[in-house]
């Protein structure tokens, strides 16, 4: 699969849980097929990755499926947390 002819941008935030930072970072990548990969890292350690093959999404939608991908794994997050605090 060649490269897309504009990469899209990955995504990166951070907030605080407690005393530590929880940090959730999506990354595409081209090698060895199109595919997205969400990170969640724990005061800097990593705890979790979530893979999302992208190799049969058209170009133009790419930006879009990773702004949504990475917004899902962060409302996921957050409401995970939230059903802890109760």
């Amino acid at each position: 699969m060649p490269d897309p002819q504009n990469p899209p941008m990955g995504r990166l935030d951070a907030f605080d849980v407690g005393p530590k930072k929880l940090t959730v970072q999506t990354e595409f990548f081209v090698r060895p097929a199109w595919r997205v990969e969400t990170k969640v890292y724990l005061a800097g350690a990593l705890k979790k990755v979530f893979t999302e093959d992208l190799s049969a999404t058209p170009e133009a939608e790419l930006q879009r499926i990773i702004d949504t991908f990475h917004q899902t794994k962060m409302d996921e997050i957050v409401a995970g947390l939230r059903r802890l605090q109760q």
